[in-house]
């Protein structure tokens, strides 16, 4: 176990902190946090509209229309504000004017979801299916931009012309380029860029949604935490888009009264395997919460408030579990075992799959309730996966207890 870990840190932890921070990977991960509260405000009208209360679904029906607006305003035009934030976000990161970047952007994905027979805007093209589509067109464009501006290849206008004027006309050629560029390809050549977008990601959508493939992304995710990287965050520029996608593909089935097809919707990694923070560490804070060791029974105390929000990292670090093989085995076991039982529990359809995104920091169970859209049976996976991940760290941490006592007690004996 040891020499694996120096493995992962000679070779593995450089690789990996270098993606972590890679400018791309910031940008598209900022882009899609910040679409986060887009999908809390069209989830509130989404229980709105399928509270689980008898009854309650005939009594909303003259009102579905009305309650409908705020979700298609929301998860119907998702990709346009993903393609927006992220050109937002990449433009600064590149130092370009971060407005010019966006607007760019946007344009460009506006422009190749028009239909030629209509000239109407292809709605599912704005929504989650244009997800990939609006990411791929937001990086370009930017960098498009930066080529432009580095080779001077821009109309300046005089700088006693206002900033707006003179920004404006800095797009200029650009942006020109950029329209010319995707227009031919879309509509001259005739190629359809979201399919050919989504034909490419296929393998990955296809992927995390299967049991196998969220199971290997829990393990990256624990494993990574283990060495000091934070594993979501790293991952989250390849996998949000996923589980965004699902997210949408499941309000819109719950929104037209089908069954939902998604297992691992957004809400499905943070709510049920996060459980109180990421190897659902507020189950080890509650066994050590009265250790005989001192500085065990603190960091409980002290950290559990804060995993009640899931926010681990007092517990992480303090512990530390962090580099520590004695913490590691169970904290990463403990996610795999919430995963593969919240797969199966959704699969077989005993308990009902995301359909509702909450923030992150929302308590277990409660979050457990709100993310499946009111479901008391996850309520109670949730009491459970608590007492599970209690019974997986409870021999790990009296070992560990046993040892820190025994070398305070040598210790105490040579002085």
């Amino acid at each position: 176990m040891i020499a694996a870990m120096g493995f992962v840190n000679r070779r593995v932890v450089p690789v990996l902190s270098a993606l972590s921070e890679n400018t791309v990977l910031s940008a598209i991960r900022a882009g899609m946090v910040s679409v986060v509260p887009l999908t809390i405000i069209g989830g509130f009208f989404i229980i709105a509209a399928e509270l689980p209360v008898a009854g309650w679904n005939e009594r909303v029906a003259p009102y579905a229309s009305l309650l409908q607006i705020p979700v298609t305003a929301t998860f119907g035009l998702l990709s346009l504000f993903v393609c927006f934030a992220i050109g937002y976000d990449y433009g600064k990161r590149l130092r370009q004017e971060a407005i010019v970047s966006a607007s760019m952007a946007t344009l460009v994905f506006l422009m190749i979801q028009v239909q030629r027979q209509d000239q109407a805007l292809a709605m599912d093209g704005l929504g989650s299916k244009g997800l990939f589509t609006a990411i791929l067109v937001a990086l370009v464009s930017v960098r498009v931009q930066q080529f432009f501006t580095d080779r001077n290849f821009v109309i300046r206008l005089p700088r006693n012309v206002p900033p707006i004027v003179y920004e404006s006309f800095l797009s200029l050629s650009p942006m020109l380029f950029l329209v010319l560029v995707f227009w031919a390809i879309r509509f001259v050549a005739g190629v359809d860029i979201n399919a050919v977008v989504q034909t490419v990601f296929r393998p990955v959508v296809f992927a995390l949604n299967t049991l196998p493939g969220i199971l290997v992304y829990a393990f990256c995710v624990t494993l990574l935490w283990s060495v000091g990287i934070n594993g979501d965050n790293t991952l989250d520029a390849i996998v949000a888009p996923v589980f965004l996608q699902y997210l949408a593909a499941n309000v819109d089935a719950a929104s037209a009264g089908q069954p939902l097809p998604y297992v691992t919707a957004l809400g499905f990694f943070t709510s049920f395997v996060n459980v109180g923070g990421t190897g659902a560490t507020i189950a080890l804070a509650l066994i050590m919460i009265n250790s005989k060791e001192p500085g065990f029974r603190k960091v409980s105390r002290l950290s559990l408030p804060t995993q009640v929000f899931g926010i681990n990292e007092p517990i992480f670090f303090g512990f530390p579990i962090v580099l520590n093989p004695v913490f590691m085995v169970p904290y990463i076991l403990n996610a795999l075992i919430l995963t593969t039982g919240t797969y199966l529990l959704m699969d077989w359809n005993i308990i009902h799959r995301p359909f509702v995104n909450v923030p992150w920091t929302t308590p277990p169970i409660i979050g457990h309730y709100l993310v499946s859209g009111g479901d008391w049976k996850a309520a109670v996976w949730g009491a459970l996966s608590i007492l599970i991940a209690m019974a997986v760290y409870f021999p790990f941490a009296k070992a560990a207890e046993q040892q820190r006592l025994r070398a305070e007690a040598a210790g105490q004996a040579h002085e």
